[in-house]
């Protein structure tokens, strides 16, 4: 079957928009990647909303806090490297230590970045981003909880981080999918033997896993981990109950992100077998996506093998 493809900037680019048309008060903050971003599409339809700052990104984010004092509703975008790799006291002080109303949407996380090399490939922003306090951290997985997820997150109050993938990804939901919920996760293929809880591009991997497991005889469950705070705890306990195996697989840091977020849950509520997929403390480098994502183990073959390992010890 060929999979659909589908583009998370081209996605939120167009959403703001949409977004722009219905809300006179939202307006859209850029540091000079605004048509990486695709976020010179609304600065096209809406020139007067719209406001690049240049390589300045501190005063993106307390511009866009500013704006939102002034009862605007800003949307703060440029590169993870950047928003939050320079700006971390902006966004703590700026942003979140009053509630403001900010919505910050970056692209270029994580190792697909590829070739930009280790200076670009952001890998702790999840980590950061996740220890603010009132800071929503969300990962969508495809095109289509892209947007939906953006006119989400414009009916909720207070500062927001979401992440979006700069390479072209398989299509997960339909285009028609609505059950989609802050603060929740969706399953996206159930299973009984065992649980992959994934973000981001890694849902796609996931997927391919539990396709790979399949073949082997393993029922694996995968779980969109799309909100990484506030994460869906119900979700992680229940799971943990069913399957007894949990792995997590995140384009990320193996501290601070999704693995940190649901072991926390699992020691807590639910102690089981569970091992973390990321990028083990260390900077990326320089090279093509898929060989990056093989040699940190962030592929659907690493992801199988390592369920096969857990449930064999479940069984002993």
């Amino acid at each position: 079957m060929v999979k659909l493809m589908g583009d998370m900037r081209t996605g939120y680019g167009e959403t703001l928009v949409e977004l722009g048309a219905i809300n006179k008060n939202v307006v859209v903050v850029g540091a000079d990647t605004t048509q990486s971003l695709k976020t010179n599409l609304f600065g096209i339809k809406y020139p007067e909303r719209f406001f690049n700052v240049g390589i300045a990104e501190s005063n993106v984010v307390s511009i866009a806090a500013g704006l939102a004092l002034s009862g605007k509703l800003p949307f703060a975008s440029t590169y993870a490297a950047f928003i939050p790799g320079k700006c971390v006291d902006q966004i703590r002080n700026a942003i979140a230590y009053g509630n403001v109303n900010v919505k910050i949407v970056v692209s270029h996380g994580g190792l697909s970045v590829g070739p930009d090399g280790g200076s670009h490939q952001q890998l702790e922003d999840l980590a950061i981003t996740r220890t603010i306090p009132n800071m929503h951290v969300i990962v969508p997985a495809d095109e289509t909880a892209t947007r939906k997820l953006v006119y989400l997150i414009t009916e909720m109050h207070g500062p927001v981080y979401m992440r979006l993938a700069r390479p072209k990804t398989p299509q997960i939901y339909e285009k028609n999918d609505t059950d989609l919920k802050i603060g929740r996760s969706r399953t996206v293929r159930d299973g009984s033997d065992a649980t992959v809880i994934a973000c981001g591009l890694m849902v796609t991997e996931a997927i391919e896993a539990s396709n790979i497991l399949k073949e082997n005889g393993i029922s694996c469950r995968v779980i969109d981990m799309f909100t990484l705070k506030p994460i869906d705890k119900d979700t992680i306990v229940k799971t943990a109950r069913e399957t007894g195996v949990i792995v997590t697989v995140e384009e990320h840091s193996i501290y601070g992100g999704l693995g940190s977020a649901v072991a926390e849950v699992l020691v807590e509520q639910y102690p089981i077998s569970m091992r973390r997929i990321g990028v083990k403390d260390t900077f990326g480098e320089s090279g093509e996506q898929n060989e990056l994502m093989a040699k940190h183990g962030l592929e659907a073959n690493n992801i199988a093998r390592t369920i096969q390992e857990l449930v064999k010890e479940k069984k002993r």
